[in-house]
């Protein structure tokens, strides 16, 4: 599916850089670490959608894990 001559793979690309800028721009770490969350959710979706880009989905699912470990599993940040 195109929208505007853009496919929706490259869409979803374009709204995880987005949300990636947006996180780095947040104040305090908690708030970084949710956002950028989003921000790797998007970009793995992403790497589904170029035909399972690996290399995007192994490197933002881990980077989504140790968000999830410091926002929830671990006691003192």
């Amino acid at each position: 599916m195109d929208f505007s001559g853009i496919s929706t793979a490259e869409w979803i690309g374009y709204a995880a850089t987005v949300v990636l800028l947006i996180s780095f721009a947040m104040p305090h770490l908690r708030a970084l670490r949710m956002v950028n969350s989003v921000a790797c959710l998007l970009f793995v979706a992403y790497g589904v959608l170029l035909s399972n880009a690996w290399p995007i989905i192994i490197s933002n699912a881990a980077i989504f894990g140790i968000n999830i470990y410091y926002l929830f599993l671990k006691k003192n940040q």
